[in-house]
């Protein structure tokens, strides 16, 4: 099985997406992942989209480099400990990033 990339992760997130625990939740959410790029991931009216990209004015902004972020969505890095160790940087609605670990069945 070959690594799991950011491309793949994001490719994946629509399909991953549980709408029943989006409810009301209207957002553009930017990940900045270093070598891994930027994406915009939107969830409305109960779909979720991933694109590569800038949001112009997004609810949520999460920047980490590529790999941490892989280890945090595959459970080897716990997204607290992530947190306090500075290897993953949120800015705006934090609610949001906290609710989203909700909202996705990413393995």
């Amino acid at each position: 099985m070959s690594p799991l990339t950011i491309e793949t992760l994001m490719e994946r997130m629509p399909g991953a997406f549980l709408p029943e625990k989006a409810e009301g939740v209207d957002a553009q959410i930017q990940f900045n992942l270093g070598e891994g790029g930027d994406w915009v991931v939107t969830i409305r009216e109960g779909t979720c989209t991933a694109e590569q990209g800038v949001a112009e004015d997004p609810k949520l902004t999460i920047t980490a480099e590529a790999q941490a972020y892989i280890d945090i969505v595959t459970g080897k890095l716990n997204p607290m400990t992530a947190l306090a160790n500075q290897q993953v940087k949120y800015k705006g609605d934090l609610n949001l990033a906290m609710k989203m670990m909700s909202m996705f069945k990413l393995n």
